[in-house]
């Protein structure tokens, strides 16, 4: 008998938690959908304290705000992290709620490095491709110009960098790096000239290319006075091949090739008393 009263006990307290827990339960529901939880105001700043360059704070937040739904307590932070991260120039974005009615997102902005393939398309110093206006990447400068298989960005980028260095004593950058399908580089230099670079065997394959050209680009130039290189390979493992407008073929192919000599033309000066 004293058992029966015992779980007879047991029973009420636990149908008594239960209604105290609905009650409770039904009272934060019924307070968190009073209008002053309603969300007032989406703050948008810099990740890291920055200026924001391409976001336009008021144009993002009247963009995305209609996309929001929910109020303080029940808006998904996830979907309007995503909903900010669609939104052109963010790389990422981090949302935290602020009592009562406010969320505050933080973005990160792409900084775009160059445009990538042909469709339109911007590469940020980070390795990322992205999608935006090319008329606001390039207001500064004139930007690079990638383009590989899908899945090489970051490969790019890096070679980017070391063909600067590798360059940089015969005082030319790259304007251009291209990685093709088969996997062979081909640099186009601020000067015109394009270089194939070809595949890599090793990790010392372009490096070794780049080098005997720049050990032998001044006497290049020489021989060619004042004409352009076009295209360079740098492929032949002891050699190279060049094309250039200013080579000219003689009719006699057993003499040397020699260099176009612009003709000079004579010009009069009139002098005025």
């Amino acid at each position: 008998m004293w058992h029966d009263v015992r779980a007879l006990n047991a029973t009420a307290s636990a149908l008594t938690a239960l209604v105290v827990l609905a009650c409770v339960a039904s009272g934060v529901w019924w307070l968190s959908q009073r209008p002053m939880f309603t969300l007032r105001a989406v703050r948008v700043e810099s990740m890291y304290g920055l200026d924001l360059q391409h976001v336009n704070e008021l144009t993002v937040r009247n963009g995305v705000l209609g996309k929001i739904s929910g109020n303080f307590f029940t808006s998904d932070l996830e979907q309007v992290r995503t909903t900010f991260e669609a939104v052109p120039w963010v790389r990422k974005a981090s949302v935290r709620r602020e009592w009562p009615n406010q969320l505050i997102v933080q973005v990160e902005e792409h900084e775009a490095l160059g445009t990538w393939g042909e469709d339109g398309k911007l590469l940020s110093v980070k390795g990322d491709v992205f999608t935006a206006n090319l008329a606001e990447a390039d207001e500064d400068h004139a930007l690079p110009a990638f383009d590989g298989p899908t899945g090489s960005e970051k490969e790019v980028l890096t070679r980017f960098a070391e063909l600067r260095g590798w360059f940089a004593p015969i005082r030319l950058t790259p304007e251009s790096i291209s990685l093709s399908n088969r996997y062979a580089w081909t640099v186009r230099l601020n000067n015109g000239m394009s270089v194939e670079l070809g595949r890599e065997k090793d990790k010392d394959t372009l490096h070794g290319r780049v080098q005997r050209l720049v050990s032998i680009y001044p006497q290049l130039v020489a021989r060619l006075q004042e004409g352009r290189i076009d295209t360079i390979d740098m492929r032949y493992p002891n050699g190279l091949a060049l094309s250039s407008a200013a080579l000219t073929v003689p009719a006699d192919a057993s003499k040397p090739v020699k260099a176009a000599v612009k003709k000079k033309t004579n010009t009069k000066t009139t002098k005025q008393i």
